[in-house]
């Protein structure tokens, strides 16, 4: 019960800090992924635009991996209110 209630709360905050990090890097990870493994997908799209200089393509690629980072970034921030309510959204 001690375990449960006290250290597993303050053990889940890095963890939840590495999986909210790392799911949006996943997302850009997959152009070596695709690359890789010649699948179609976002990561092949990227390069393909990239070596023609479609800039509108890229930018839009580029906005939604950021995009990914600024919403997990939050949503970690979310949930660690759920895992430690010492912590405040202000």
């Amino acid at each position: 019960m001690v375990i449960s209630r006290h250290a597993l709360k303050n053990a889940a905050l890095p963890f939840i800090t590495i999986i909210g990090l790392d799911i949006p890097f996943l997302l850009g990870g997959a152009i070596v992924t695709e690359q890789v493994f010649s699948w179609a997908g976002m990561g092949r799209l990227f390069v393909e635009f990239a070596g023609k200089s479609d800039y509108p393509v890229i930018m839009g690629i580029l906005m939604l991996v950021a995009t990914a980072v600024v919403v997990f970034s939050i949503l970690t921030d979310v949930v660690y209110t759920l895992f430690d309510p010492r912590i405040r959204l202000s």
